[in-house]
């Protein structure tokens, strides 16, 4: 029987494999383990998620929406490849699915037709969402199939695990389709050769933008740290953006950094929408 990996381990076997990873929000600590059981794993589900954008869509993978509470995976993998965790535990991602497919799964078989929705997908695979319409027409770029293939590898590698234990959503419940736009026998085949070699090992430490000074920030001012902030604080959940963010240093952006100042603990005249050096180094602002 298959335990769950602990978030740090997670983490950790991601990085080896040469993933850009980042933790989103209280990921550790989000699941739906009171709603049913988390494990035993049998392997590694993959989707699409049917938006664009990276912040929406880590943010609705987080949250869910009314239908679906979050976490609706464990991942989300963006177009540039980098992976965002939002869950540990159980996740409502799998749903119910063929009880003779997971059969399958576990026993590294050749999979049978989906056919049934008969068994509880969510407590035995970890899911990960990949950010495509799920057309037919939204590019797939290189850099998000590799991650694919490094995310699905560093789990197998884990558990001992073949490329068998790797499925796509279509696959395991009746009249999904995703992820639409390659072929999962194609995924496993670069998971395969993966598996057939040392991993990659961790990617190179991300840059910062360094604080440029509170004086920066200040009516007028027109810069690509300012969109580069006030994507990140967007990710944060803190944006309060009715469109942007944008270049320009607006008061959508010092509501925004408030918001965010506020999550750190500030208050009153210290959560002003200023940034400071301390709230700008945690904020980690990637360089432009």
């Amino acid at each position: 029987m298959a335990k769950p990996l602990e978030a740090s381990r997670l983490v950790q076997i991601l990085r080896d494999e040469g993933l850009v990873v980042h933790e989103y929000k209280e990921w550790r600590t989000h699941n739906r383990n009171a709603k049913g059981a988390w494990g035993p794993i049998n392997g590694v589900m993959i989707h699409h998620t049917v938006t664009e954008g990276t912040g929406s869509s880590v943010e609705l993978c987080y949250t869910g929406h009314s239908s679906l509470p979050g976490p609706l995976c464990h991942g989300v993998i963006d177009k540039k490849g980098e992976v965002w965790l939002v869950g540990n535990g159980r996740a409502n991602h799998a749903g119910l699915g063929d009880g003779d497919v997971l059969d399958a799964v576990a026993n590294e078989r050749k999979l049978p037709p989906d056919n049934e929705a008969d068994t509880d997908g969510n407590s035995r695979f970890y899911g990960f969402e990949c950010i495509n319409l799920g057309d037919g027409k939204d590019p797939w770029p290189e850099a998000q199939k590799l991650a694919i293939e490094r995310v699905s590898a560093a789990i197998c590698r884990t558990y001992g695990w073949t490329e068998k234990s790797v499925i796509g959503h279509l696959e395991w419940q009746p009249g999904k389709q995703d992820p639409r736009g390659f072929t999962m026998s194609s995924m496993r085949g670069r998971i395969a050769k993966r598996l057939g070699r040392d991993p990659d090992g961790p990617p190179a430490p991300p840059k910062y933008e360094p604080f440029p000074g509170a004086s920066f920030f200040e009516t007028g001012r027109s810069s690509k740290i300012i969109t580069a902030m006030g994507k990140r604080l967007v990710a944060e959940g803190c944006g309060r953006y009715e469109v942007g963010p944008g270049p320009e240093w607006t008061a959508a952006d010092r509501k925004s950094y408030a918001a965010w100042q506020r999550k750190l603990g500030y208050s009153g005249d210290d959560a002003d929408g200023v940034p400071g050096r301390t709230s700008w180094d945690k904020l980690k602002v990637p360089n432009v």
